[in-house]
């Protein structure tokens, strides 16, 4: 489960907006932004809101998550292939 790596005080977040952007692109971290010591949003980089996104769009799909959980009963019966035989 991912987890919030800082909380940062929405003023300190005014004032530091580029810098927090910049972390985010570079360290893919997880940041709740505070008001009054509690956590009121979230910033995460584009990358990982895409991801997140993703893998909502993933469980949403009942004939991908089918298929999900066939390929996951294979792999624990052994029933595997390697790659020069898929291809």
């Amino acid at each position: 489960m991912q987890t919030i790596e800082s909380y940062v005080p929405i003023t300190q977040a005014k004032a530091k907006l580029l810098d927090i952007v910049r972390q985010l692109h570079d360290t893919d971290d997880t940041i709740a932004i505070t008001k009054n010591g509690v956590p009121e949003a979230v910033m995460l980089s584009m990358k990982k809101f895409e991801g997140l996104l993703e893998t909502i769009d993933i469980l949403a799909d009942p004939k991908m998550m089918k298929q999900l959980k066939g390929s996951a009963k294979d792999v624990k019966a052994g029933r595997l292939i390697d790659i020069e035989e898929a291809f």
